[in-house]
C-alpha cells in the first residue's frame, strides 16, 4: 500500500465533497479518483483535488487500480447498485447513510458483505460530535443509572436543493426518516446498547416543498413528525424532528435520562448539561429543589484536535480518522452494515406507522 491511502469518491455532490474536505486535511490520505454522472459535480470535485481522475461510471472507478479505500455518496436509491460492484472488489469501502432505501436492498447487501475480508464502513458520523459522544460515553459509565429514557429533537431548515432534486421524493431518498433520521434512530440504539421492538409514529408534510413539482411530480417528503421506539429492556425514545424550525438556536438536543439523572447534548453551542437525582428525592419521589438547576454541570465540549469541522461539528473528520486507521491497522469497522440496516428499518417502520395509523413492530420490517 503507498504512503498515503489513495481514496476514490463515488457520488461528486455537496455530501461527496465534504468528504473531500476531510479527507484532504486529515493527513495520510490523497483523492485520486472521482466518478460522477454529472459533469457539473465531476469538475466541482475536481477543483478541489486537481489532477485527480474523473470518470463519469463508478465501475471504472473501481476497475481503474487507482484506489484502496472508496467513499460512496451517491444518492440513496444508487447505493445497492453501487455496493454491488464495490464488494466483491478489495478495496476499503465507507457508504454514506442510509445504507440502502429498502429493506430488501439492504438485506441483499449484507449478503454481499458475507464473504469479504477487506473494511467495509457504514457513515454514520452522528455519534462522533464531541458533545454527543461525551454524553454517550458517561452514560455508558453509569453517571445516569439505568437507561430509561432517550429524546432527540432536531428544529432544523428545510432540505438542501440537491442535483435533480433526487432528495424531493420518498422513493428516491427512502422518506425523510429514512433519508434524515437512520442518524438519530442509530444514536438511541447505541444508547440504549439493544435494539428496538417496534415503533409508532406520526408525521407530515405540513409545510415544507408543497409548492414544489418537478417533471409534473409533487415532492412528497414529510417535514415534521414524531417517532417513539421501544425496545425489549422496557427503555424507550422519541423524535422530535420539525424541518421548518429553523429559528432555533440549539437545533439538534440529545437527553438522555435514567433512574438515577440526566445527560444532555445541545448543538450547536456544543454544550453538555448533566443532573443527578437527590438520594432522598429518589426515595420519596419529591424534590422541594426540582428544577432549580442545583447541582448540574454545564460546560462546552470542544475538541480542538478537530481540524475541520465542516457541516457535522467536526464529526465527520472524527470518522474519517477512524475509517483511515481501521484500514491501516486491519481492525474491524466500529460501525457495521448491521448498524445500518438497523437504523434504516427504524425509519421504514415508523413511515408504515404514519400511513396506517398503528404500531409497526420491526420484524414486520426486517422478517
Amino acid at each position: 500500500m503507498a504512503s498515503e491511502l489513495r481514496y476514490g469518491i463515488i457520488g461528486a455532490g455537496s455530501m461527496g465533497r465534504e468528504h473531500i474536505e476531510n479527507i484532504k486535511i486529515m493527513g495520510g490520505a490523497t483523492i485520486t479518483a472521482i466518478s460522477d454522472p454529472w459533469e457539473e459535480s465531476r469538475s466541482a470535485a475536481l477543483a478541489m483535488v486537481p489532477g485527480a481522475k474523473t470518470f463519469s461510471n463508478h465501475l471504472e472507478l473501481l476497475e481503474s487500480g487507482l484506489v484502496d479505500a472508496v467513499v460512496i455518496a451517491s444518492p440513496n436509491d444508487t447505493h445497492a447498485a453501487v455496493l454491488k460492484d464495490a464488494l466483491v472488489t478489495n478495496i476499503a469501502v465507507f457508504v454514506e447513510k442510509p445504507l440502502a432505501t429498502t429493506i430488501e436492498d439492504c438485506k441483499q447487501i449484507l449478503e454481499w458483505n458475507r464473504a469479504r475480508t477487506a473494511l467495509t464502513w457504514m457513515g454514520l458520523e452522528y455519534r462522533f460530535m464531541p458533545p454527543v459522544a461525551e454524553v454517550i460515553a458517561r452514560a455508558h459509565a453509569g453517571e445516569v443509572g439505568k437507561v430509561q429514557q432517550v429524546s432527540i429533537r432536531e428544529h432544523r431548515e428545510p432540505f438542501y436543493p440537491k442535483v435533480g432534486n433526487w432528495n424531493r421524493f420518498s422513493e428516491r431518498t427512502g422518506g425523510t426518516l429514512v433519508e434524515k433520521c437512520c442518524h438519530y434512530f442509530n444514536l438511541m440504539d447505541l444508547i440504549m446498547g439493544e435494539r428496538p421492538t417496534q415503533v409508532f409514529a406520526s408525521g407530515g408534510q405540513n409545510v415544507n416543498h408543497k409548492d414544489e413539482i418537478y417533471d409534473g411530480r409533487q415532492a412528497d417528503m414529510l417535514d415534521s413528525a414524531f417517532v417513539i421506539v421501544d425496545y425489549a429492556s422496557g427503555a424507550r425514545a422519541m423524535l422530535d424532528l420539525c424541518m421548518f424550525g429553523e429559528g432555533s438556536f440549539d437545533k439538534e438536543i440529545v437527553t438522555i435520562v435514567g433512574d438515577q439523572g440526566k445527560l444532555e447534548s445541545f448543538l450547536p453551542s456544543q454544550t453538555v448539561r448533566y443532573s443527578r437525582r437527590a438520594d432522598w428525592g429518589r426515595k420519596t419521589g419529591w424534590d422541594a429543589k426540582a428544577g432549580t438547576g442545583r447541582g448540574s454541570e454545564i460546560k462546552q465540549v470542544i475538541d480542538l484536535s478537530i481540524k475541520y469541522y465542516g457541516h457535522h461539528y467536526g464529526a465527520s473528520y472524527i470518522e474519517h480518522l477512524k475509517f483511515r486507521d481501521a484500514l491501516l491497522n486491519s481492525t474491524p469497522a466500529e460501525v457495521t452494515l448491521e448498524d445500518g440496516i438497523t437504523s434504516v428499518a427504524t425509519g421504514l417502520a415508523a413511515h408504515l406507522s404514519i400511513k396506517e395509523n398503528r404500531l409497526v413492530a420491526l420484524k414486520e420490517i426486517l422478517g
